[in-house]
């Protein structure tokens, strides 16, 4: 039987951190990104779209407001479905058989985002990238200014909810990729701990330990159009922020199956 185990420093190891790089990075074939990964906490590159790029994706994002899904009271929306979301609501089945129009929205306001989205992917893994058959693609994170996140902070947690079949049991290569579109006024970056998750097969979802949160961690503070990736099985959490402005990212996850790399959202 598997076990979870959980990677942390000691003090002889020179702790990871997150690599600051430029978005030329992402096209650099004598150094894929994956490879970097291992490394590193996380990959930080700058700049992956424009600031103008970005404001008027935030305007799409806003004119699509009455098509934003929203998750746990009203805490978060998204536009496109999140798969983790509908999993903690118990809301699987509304997640596939909404999973096209879900598709076909995001399409609809921010044209191509989501194939873009796996081109980035497929130049961080060096392969050919395809859509999780049947599962949403990139969709949006919408976290609002003056609510419950933006004075709390996100819960610690690994993103391993989709890895499915026996991806776990086989530790199979993940990332998340976070592409910020606005940032908020003040704070909101992602906390990277040097904890790792690794598979089990009696206790996929374990208990976040204050052991495994007093690991050695760094923050990632995005800008706008900043590109932040890590491996999924890496324990993160999004900070408190302030100020009036919301904050608004694209997430994609992916995954490595025997066929090739996968993705979903």
């Amino acid at each position: 039987m598997l076990a979870a185990v959980l990677k942390q420093t000691t003090p002889s190891d020179m702790p990871r951190s997150i690599l600051t790089l430029s978005a030329a990075a992402l096209s650099d074939a004598d150094a894929l990104p994956l490879a970097r990964l291992s490394d590193h906490l996380g990959l930080h590159f700058t700049n992956v779209l424009s600031a103008d790029t970005c404001a008027a994706l935030v305007k799409r994002v806003y004119d699509a407001r009455p098509y934003w899904i929203s998750d746990f009271d009203g805490v978060q929306f998204s536009l496109g479905r999140a798969w983790y979301t509908h999993l903690e609501q118990n809301r699987t089945a509304l997640y596939f058989s909404r999973a096209a129009e879900s598709n076909a929205t995001v399409e609809r306001f921010l044209p191509a985002v989501q194939s873009k989205l796996r081109r980035i992917v497929e130049c961080i893994v060096g392969e050919t990238v395809v859509q999780r058959v049947g599962w949403c693609g990139a969709g949006v994170h919408i976290f609002p200014a003056h609510q419950w996140l933006s004075f709390n902070g996100g819960e610690p947690h690994f993103d391993t909810e989709g890895l499915i079949g026996n991806a776990l049991q086989r530790r199979a290569r993940a990332i998340t990729l976070v592409l910020m579109l606005q940032p908020p006024l003040s704070g909101g970056g992602l906390r990277v701990w040097e904890t790792l998750y690794t598979a089990s097969d009696d206790n996929p979802t374990p208990e976040i330990t204050a052991e495994m949160t007093n690991a050695y961690s760094e923050i990632a503070h995005y800008g706008i159009g900043d590109l932040l990736v890590i491996d999924s099985y890496q324990l993160h959490q999004i900070q408190p922020f302030s100020g009036e402005r919301d904050r608004i990212s694209i997430t994609l996850h992916a995954c490595q199956t025997p066929s090739g790399w996968e993705t979903w959202f």
